[in-house]
């Protein structure tokens, strides 16, 4: 269920005729594709409330807010909501429809998706955040943005204010009931220490590994047996590129310092459909009761589809940890590590 609101009582007197026009909403033409819908248009939206969400599937951040997402659509569509979907991509391999339908299907979304492979999208909004939520009226007016997480409560007394301004009468006014679990969960934010890194050369931060990253050449690491809180190594031989690194052979490990409840990795396989095994430890333990929905208990998984995969959710105190991941076979490709 979401928290009670903390918005002030002020607030919730005021019309949508008080919330700030910023502007008209772009064009969508520059979607290279659609899902869940035929193509969209101004026209086809116009008299509708619409909810713009720019998501790429492999981020923690927006994952969160796919419970809020989904909840509103099926709450306010009947009232004259539409939830937009642009699906505009951080990775290479995110570009590719095939991966967006799966990914898609796995996590239920049954509202409309703009495919923005080339970021037309995006540059049309003047986008630079994932997630980013944008509000327009029935005019097609932009009247309200958030980006990031958060703010649940404030977004969707915008939305029943802008649908009551449309005329919609009959939706209860109390706030969506949520339901969050696995990845979509809200993040411990009390306890997190640990923030998003890139593992490919052009981005990363904190290598330990000796001589540092060899950019666009096998090389064989060796991780130190000792790391400093947010400091990564890998460990056998790897190719580091601009966005990922990538495994040459069997038995190749990556470890990582971090504190936080969960832990999670963007990763796929290098040759598509091929199926790498790997194991997953907490200072050097198998994770038992603190795996993530990926992994067993004994820290067991597989590496198929490129996409993010939650490897740790540790229960109990959360304190400074070191992980690792153990791929027994080649063809690893990992881009980012993240945390909740």
């Amino acid at each position: 269920m979401t928290a009670m609101t903390s918005l002030p009582w002020k607030w919730f007197q005021q019309s949508a005729a008080d919330l700030p026009i910023e502007g008209n909403v772009p064009s969508l033409r520059g979607a290279s594709g659609w899902l869940n819908s035929p193509q969209l248009q101004e026209a086809d939206l116009r008299g509708k409330v619409v909810l713009f969400d720019f998501w790429t599937y492999s981020c923690i951040n927006w994952r969160r807010t796919l419970p809020y997402l989904r909840a509103w659509s099926r709450k306010y569509k009947q009232h004259g909501l539409v939830v937009v979907g642009v699906h505009s991509p951080e990775f290479q391999f995110e570009k590719d429809i095939e991966n967006v339908r799966q990914a898609a299907n796995s996590m239920m979304i049954e509202y409309p998706i703009a495919i923005d492979s080339d970021l037309s999208i995006w540059r049309a909004f003047n986008n630079e955040y994932w997630p980013a939520l944008y509000l327009a009226d029935a005019k097609g007016r932009i009247r309200h943005h958030k980006f990031g997480e958060g703010d649940y409560d404030k977004s969707e007394y915008v939305i029943q204010k802008l649908l009551a301004e449309n005329g919609a009468t009959g939706f209860e006014r109390s706030l969506a009931s949520i339901d969050a679990s696995g990845a979509e969960l809200s993040a411990d934010w009390r306890d997190l220490r640990s923030g998003e890194n890139y593992l490919g050369y052009e981005r990363t931060q904190n290598f330990a590994s000796r001589g540092g990253a060899v950019a666009d050449k096998k090389h064989a690491y060796t991780a130190p047996s000792q790391l400093e809180l947010n400091h990564w190594a890998p460990d056998g031989e790897w190719t580091a590129r601009k966005q990922s690194i990538s495994l040459n052979a069997d038995k190749g490990r990556i470890a990582y310092q971090f504190q936080a409840r969960d832990l999670h990795l963007v990763m796929g396989s290098m040759e598509r459909g091929k199926k790498v095994p790997f194991q997953v430890f907490v200072d050097g333990q198998m994770p038992g009761g603190s795996h993530g929905v990926d992994v067993d208990a004994q820290g067991f998984g597989i590496l198929e589809e490129p996409r993010m995969y939650q490897l740790i959710r540790q229960q109990g105190p959360v304190s400074a940890r070191r992980f690792e991941i153990e791929f027994l076979d080649s063809g690893a490709e990992i881009y980012s590590i993240t945390f909740g």
